[in-house]
């Protein structure tokens, strides 16, 4: 199940996810994924409302099928590479030091996010 078409798209996705692993999106958290979206999309007139899109396409998502559907989108963008995944990976990192503090729920979704990606470049060079 992947919702995306174009990778940008899928990691503001995971940007989302990574903010609001631990229940909430603080507003430094958001500042930052506004700021990596400029770099992602620096042609976009209103990153706020792309923005905003993609956190009520991830509230719609049910829960339980989140990680399902970030495995099978990495495995669906077969063709980025293995530093634009890890690019992807030190986004995360930013994202949720932004508050100045790490809670352990957004621990586990780094360390889940580490798992695929590593994961889906074992099964690309095998």
């Amino acid at each position: 199940m992947n919702l995306y078409h174009s990778f940008h798209d899928f990691v503001v996705f995971l940007y989302v996810h990574m903010a609001i692993s631990d229940g909430v999106i603080h507003s430094s958290e958001e500042q930052v994924i506004l700021k990596k979206m400029g770099k992602l999309f620096p042609g976009e007139i209103n990153l706020k409302a792309k923005y905003d899109r993609a956190i009520a396409e991830y509230s719609s998502l049910n829960p339980s099928l989140t990680m399902d559907m970030i495995q099978e989108s990495f495995a669906f963008f077969n063709h980025v590479t293995f530093s634009q995944k890890y690019k992807v990976y030190s986004d995360m990192y930013d994202i949720v030091n932004a508050d100045g503090k790490v809670e352990d729920s957004e621990k586990s979704a780094l360390e889940d996010l580490k798992k695929i990606i590593d994961m889906n470049i074992t099964s690309q060079s095998l």
